[in-house]
């Protein structure tokens, strides 16, 4: 028996399509406007991962907007047989690609809250 729900397949691929388009925006952002373009690109990552782990209510909710983002990210900084790059090398692009990766892996681990706002009781023991 598996546990997947898969009524929830259609938000996970909005949320995977959200967050390729994300990492497009972010990168154009990031060295565009070169201090302030960062932070709002990792800003707006950081929103849509915790946003997707707060709507779902798993962790799932935060690595499949994780994965578009690194997805479009990598594919962005790596180069065309033309030459053409996204994201060029550097400090800003070397901080944008890990500072989202690190933004994705937070959001992912973050224990989960009940709805009283304190954390959940242990069920383990």
């Amino acid at each position: 028996m598996s546990d997947i729900d898969w009524k929830r397949a259609p938000l996970y691929l909005l949320l995977f399509v959200v967050g390729a388009l994300t990492g497009l925006a972010g990168s154009l952002v990031s060295a565009a406007l070169v201090p302030a373009g960062l932070l709002l690109g990792l800003l707006g990552a950081g929103a849509l991962f915790y946003g997707g782990t707060y709507a779902l209510g798993t962790r799932s909710g935060a690595l499949a907007p994780g994965i578009g983002w690194v997805a479009t990210v990598m594919l962005g900084a790596s180069g065309r047989t033309e030459g053409d790059i996204l994201i060029g090398g550097g400090t800003v692009a070397s901080v944008f690609l890990l500072g989202g990766i690190a933004l994705a892996m937070i959001c992912a681990t973050l224990p989960r809250l009940s709805p009283t706002g304190l954390p959940a009781a242990r069920t383990d023991r």
